[in-house]
This record gives structure tokens, sequence and C-alpha cells, in this order.
């Protein structure tokens, strides 16, 4: 039987959760489009589904009604975490309210299950940084169904070539695959954001292309610190010889950094190590 649940309007009264700037917060109150990106998360009913920033709990009721096992909702506005404690109440064992940062709280320890996924409304402040530390552990979830400010969700799925390609488009598609699936306008937020924002969905990528991710964070950060110039000059921070560097990768040193593909990148990065692994051996 679905529990009777108060207007989100009169919680948000309630608990005074005016959204603060500091925090990033954009209340998702539309109950159709909450309902939309927990069918795009779904099937839910045998995972361990992880919110993050869930403020009044529009889209973790959603969570809920779509058939959640379970979910963890992470939460460090003390107001938020009472108002979640009543939704908690209307549905009893299926809701965990964790009071904390996001960033330095381990999603997969605190959620030991087959299958997790996680499902947010990301605050803008803190996306990125919660997104890298997610993909570099993405093997432990199932998906991530992400909300995402628009220009950085176009990064996140960018090929080569195009202006949108950069360092954080190689660090997600080297291990994840995502897919934009919906954009939702300011209107729909309260307070309205000043960008569109837009749904990402990632999941792991089977068959990555071998490297370790720390060579590659090392090698695209250099390749993408001066993108205008050509490999062989913005790679020289690397401190390694370059014109071995990319003779070892096969790339030409009058490549530039949004041409590489992400296999490009990844014999870089195999190359660059290559490279001090010996010069660490005398």
């Amino acid at each position: 039987m679905t529990p009777e649940l108060p207007p989100l309007g009169e919680v948000i009264r309630r608990h005074r959760l005016s959204a603060r700037k500091g925090l990033g917060q954009h209340f998702l109150l539309d109950l159709n489009l909450t309902a939309r990106i927990a069918r795009a998360a779904a099937p839910l009913d045998a995972c361990e589904v992880i919110e993050i920033g869930p403020g009044p709990g529009g889209l973790t009721r959603a969570l809920l009604l779509a058939g959640a096992r379970h979910v963890t909702a992470i939460e460090r506005d003390p107001r938020a975490v009472a108002a979640l404690a009543e939704l908690a109440a209307a549905f009893p064992d299926r809701l965990t309210i964790i009071e904390g940062d996001a960033l330095e709280i381990d999603t997969a320890a605190i959620a030991p299950a087959s299958a997790r996924k996680i499902v947010a409304n990301l605050p803008y402040n803190v996306a990125t940084p919660l997104l890298l530390g997610w993909l570099a552990n993405i093997d432990a979830y199932d998906s991530l169904t992400l909300m995402f400010q628009k220009e950085v969700a176009l990064r996140l799925a960018a090929k080569p070539g195009g202006k949108d390609y950069g360092r954080l488009s190689v660090m997600t598609q080297w291990c994840a695959e995502p897919r934009l699936l919906f954009d939702i306008g300011p209107k729909a937020f309260v307070p309205p954001p000043k960008v569109t924002s837009t749904l990402v969905q990632l999941t792991p990528r089977q068959a990555r292309p071998p490297c370790r991710r720390e060579d590659l964070e090392r090698v695209a950060a250099a390749a993408f610190g001066q993108r205008r110039k050509m490999l062989r000059a913005s790679l020289k921070s690397l401190a390694v010889d370059t014109v071995l560097l990319m003779e070892k990768a096969d790339i030409a040193p009058t490549d530039r950094a949004e041409n590489l593909t992400i296999e490009q990148f990844a014999a870089l990065a195999r190359a660059y190590a290559e490279i001090n692994s010996r010069r660490a051996g005398g």
C-alpha cells in the first residue's frame, strides 16, 4: 500500500528548507520529472540505491515509489535530514539517511550489496569531484544516473575533435559509457539555476583500453593543459623525452590533444609508464 505523503511545498515550509547557495541547492519539486528520473534508473527492485543531496526528498520519494529495494540518502543539510526522517517513517526499513558530506564518504562501503546504483540530482558545486571519485571505483556500481549542468554533461559524452572534448571526457569514457538522457529547464527547479540541466547515465565500460588510471590522468592533464598546442609541446610538462614518448605510442608529434581517441590516450599512458619504469630502474 502506498503511504499518503504531504506535498513537497508543505515539507519545505515546515522545515524552513529555503535553498542555500553555499550548498549548491536547487530543489526539483516536479513529481512527474522525479518519476521520470527514477524510471530512467530502473530496474531498482534488486539493488541498493544511493542518492546524494536529496534535499526535501522529491527524488527520494520517486525512487521508493518506483520500487527501490532500499535507498541510502546522503545529506549534509540538517534541515533536510529532519524532513527525510518523516519519509523514512513512511517507508519502514527502506530508507537510510546519512548526515554528512558525500565527498568524504565511500559510497560503495556504506552500501554493501551485490548491485548498487547511484541516482542523484547533484549539487552543482561538487558534481565533478563526486563523479571523479565514483569513476575511480566504477566497477562497484551497476550504473550512475546523475543530473549535471548541461555543459558538464556535454563534456562527459564529447567525442574527439569537438570543443567539449577534454580531460573530463577522457577520464570518463576510458572507464564508463555515458548516455545523455534528457534535459530539464531551469524553471523546474527551486530556485531556478541560470543553466539547463541534463540527466546522464554512466555504466562501467567492460573492455577498457589497458593502462593505469594514474598514468592516464597525468597524460590527459598535460595534454589538455595547453590544448591549442601540438602534443610535442604540451606534453613537455611530463618531464620525459616527448619524442620517445610519442614514438612509443605511435602518435604524431604534431597532433593535438583534442583529436586523440581514448585508445590513443591509453597508448600514451602506457608509453609514459614504460619510460618512467626504465628511468627508475637506472
